[in-house]
């Protein structure tokens, strides 16, 4: 019974992770470079490569499982340690077309390191439980970001944890 359970799991895993991979592709077809916070054994980056064949996956997590996924060709630059760390937010600065963070934020230093890690016009793809809703949203309006609306804002509602896309505000003209 327990492998069923865990096998349904894995699959609810991998349709979630594909959900949240199209929630990108309907707004970015091809971006070119993608970080993932927090990405363990780089599961969702495994999974959304099948939509995006040709973007280049990187990860952050704490803990050095992010160096076994890339040992493994699931990301192609590991971090180990937060987004927060100096010596990460200045390797990450500005270089990728969409960040994702399938957590809630752990502080507002954190989600103001994702918006930075994004080029202009990038995009932050989070989900967060619905008491963080109005946090998360005042804060990446205050950071410039634009919030996209979501495809579906009923279904998005009925969840317990909420998709949130914002786009970094473009790049001012020269």
């Amino acid at each position: 019974m327990a492998i069923s359970v865990r096998l349904l799991s894995d699959l609810d895993q991998q349709r979630r992770h594909l959900g949240t991979a199209r929630a990108v592709r309907r707004l970015l077809p091809e971006p070119e470079s993608w970080l993932d916070v927090a990405t363990g054994d780089a599961d969702f980056p495994e999974t959304a490569r099948r939509l995006f064949p040709y973007t280049s996956f990187d990860g952050t997590d704490p803990t050095p499982r992010v160096t076994h996924a890339q040992a493994a060709e699931l990301v192609e630059q590991a971090y180990v340690g937060p987004l927060t760390h100096p010596h990460i937010a200045r390797a990450v600065r500005s270089r990728y077309d969409v960040v994702t963070m399938l957590r809630t934020p752990a502080s507002r230093e954190e989600l103001r390191a994702a918006v930075t890690a994004l080029r202009p016009s990038g995009l932050l793809l989070l989900e967060a439980p619905g008491p963080h809703w109005a946090g998360v949203c005042s804060e990446l309006e205050s950071q410039g970001c634009v919030l996209v609306p979501p495809k579906h804002p009923l279904l998005d509602r009925l969840t317990k944890t909420r998709r949130l896309i914002a786009r970094r505000a473009p790049a001012a003209p020269l």
